[in-house]
């Protein structure tokens, strides 16, 4: 059994992760992407515990670098080809080890350092063949609380669930 007490920082891909994976352009060239509030407030109650958060994702978009400014997300890297490279990268400037990583990605392009990660997820609408690759599969779909739902997991399986929590709803009651 794992020890999720090495979790220190967890690394989400966007498209099919944070996202419901659908990619809408309108005529004006216009991009939009659904996001889950039930996410967002998983990664805002996050912010209250030791673990950090990183969004790498091939893809370039204005649209999440407004979700993470509005989640707090400050590890943001966009049009990222090689994941590995950049999430050792990351590592390397947290003084952090794959010891202490979690990961959810939805497809192969996210493969490279889900196999790395000590902790490895897909959404549960990830296509077959990744899910038998990684630890965890979780019941939410991309886009629809699977982040929230990994974030969870971690919180509770460290102890911390209760009291980060806690601090969170704290923090809404003297807004």
């Amino acid at each position: 059994m794992k020890d999720y007490n090495n979790i220190k920082l967890l690394i989400v891909d966007c498209d099919g992760v944070l996202s419901d994976g659908k990619v809408i352009y309108d005529n004006h060239h216009v991009e939009s992407k659904n996001f889950s509030a039930k996410d967002g407030l998983g990664i805002k109650m996050l912010s209250f515990s030791p673990i950090e958060i990183a969004v790498i994702t091939g893809r370039d978009s204005e649209i999440l670098v407004r979700r993470c400014q509005d989640l707090g997300i400050s590890h943001l890297y966009q049009k990222v080809r090689n994941k590995l490279k950049k999430a050792n990268d990351l590592l390397k400037e947290l003084d952090l080890s794959w010891e202490n990583v979690a990961c959810i990605g939805d497809d192969w392009n996210d493969y490279p350092i889900l196999k790395k990660a000590y902790i490895s997820a897909v959404p549960a609408d990830a296509f077959e063949d990744i899910k038998k690759k990684v630890d965890i599969i979780t019941k939410r779909n991309g886009g629809h609380g699977a982040v929230r739902e990994l974030i969870e997991l971690i919180l509770k399986k460290q102890g911390i669930y209760e009291s980060t929590l806690e601090k969170f709803i704290n923090h809404l009651e003297k807004m």
